[in-house]
């Protein structure tokens, strides 16, 4: 455990749930554990005791991505965990392949309603088109414009152009919308919705005034930041910014809330951690603002600034976006000009 960690508590110490079972962390509220093979390797996924339309039941929030293994731990939890009742609807905090990928199959296996919020479930539905998106030839340009425009980069790149719907086949057809503000009614708790950007375009987290418990998705995660980047999509974005802002919101709620995060254990301790991430930043923009006073940098010349350990393909393409959002957000800031080199670079400069 880190200094940064000691300062958190976790009210569960090291129990973790085995991949198939669930851990209960508040009344009605399960916490399942999936594995990923990723370096982030795995997720939390959450059972909320339900009722709707008078029928009793379960709500499942985020799904792991699309893959068999994933499958047969659902239905080890369906036979095993839900008491003998269904799967009333599947809520999705935000459309990243991790928390979206198996929605469509679970939707379907229990002829349940998909609610998402509708940024989210736009960008999802456009990712799964067809379109060239996340990956691909527009993907290949905006990694050369920000100085990573060598042909193995480009090659790697191009050889993972189904990566999203490799992971996320498909996305339900219809959805229920959540709005920011909203109250979601599940079983015989008020859930409030607060949105949150920068992670993603429309992340929303749910609050239990009555329960204490906060599920916050990626936006609060208690060992790592969550990433924060600048797609391809919406090239000349201030994401950080925009998450930075976006946490603060949780200022509002108790400080012994429990947080259910989608990576790592349930925490309490939100204000630190809020506290913990406003200043991780402040940091890295500094280092940032620093390297480019130095000489003109591009993203790619920021990458070892932020990171100080080796990245595989994987996690590099998470890391340039990352780099781009902090040097956008110096870039808006008014703290950094930005410049385009003779080879199409775009450099940033105090």
């Amino acid at each position: 455990m880190n200094e940064l960690e000691k300062q958190l508590h976790y009210p569960l110490g090291d129990a973790l749930p085995a991949y198939g079972s669930c851990i209960t962390v508040a009344p009605g509220v399960k916490w399942v554990r999936m594995a990923l093979p990723f370096a982030l390797n795995h997720i939390n996924l959450w059972l909320l005791r339900d009722e709707l339309d008078g029928v009793q039941g379960w709500s499942i929030v985020d799904t792991c991505i699309h893959r068999e293994e994933a499958k047969a731990q659902w239905e080890a939890l369906f036979a095993n965990e839900l008491e003998g009742l269904p799967v009333l609807r599947v809520i999705a905090t935000h459309m990243h392949p991790d928390h979206i990928g198996l929605a469509h199959w679970l939707c379907e296996r229990w002829n349940a309603p998909f609610y998402i919020s509708a940024t989210d479930f736009m960008v999802a539905t456009i990712a799964c088109s067809g379109i060239d998106t996340f990956s691909g030839e527009r993907t290949v340009q905006f990694y050369a414009q920000h100085g990573l425009n060598d042909a193995e980069t480009a090659r790697k790149l191009l050889e993972r152009k189904p990566y999203f719907t490799t992971l996320v086949p498909s996305v339900p057809l219809v959805y229920h919308r959540l709005l920011d503000g909203g109250t979601l009614q599940i079983g015989a708790h008020a859930w409030s919705l607060i949105s949150g950007y920068g992670h993603a375009p429309e992340h929303m987290a749910l609050y239990c005034k009555a329960l204490g418990v906060l599920i916050g998705g990626d936006m609060m995660l208690p060992r790592i930041s969550t990433n924060v980047s600048v797609y391809e999509q919406e090239p000349e974005a201030d994401a950080l910014t925009l998450f930075l802002s976006s946490i603060d919101r949780f200022l509002a709620l108790p400080a012994d809330t429990l947080v259910l995060p989608s990576h790592g254990k349930p925490f309490t301790g939100l204000h630190i951690r809020i506290q913990q991430l406003h200043e991780h930043h402040r940091e890295r923009l500094a280092e940032v603002l620093v390297a480019c006073s130095e000489k003109p940098c591009s993203a790619s010349d920021v990458l070892p600034v932020l990171f100080k350990r080796p990245l595989d393909f994987h996690q590099i393409t998470f890391a340039l976006g990352e780099a781009v959002a902090h040097l956008h957000a110096l870039w808006h800031g008014g703290k950094l000009r930005r410049q385009v080199d003779a080879d199409g670079v775009y450099r940033f400069l105090a």
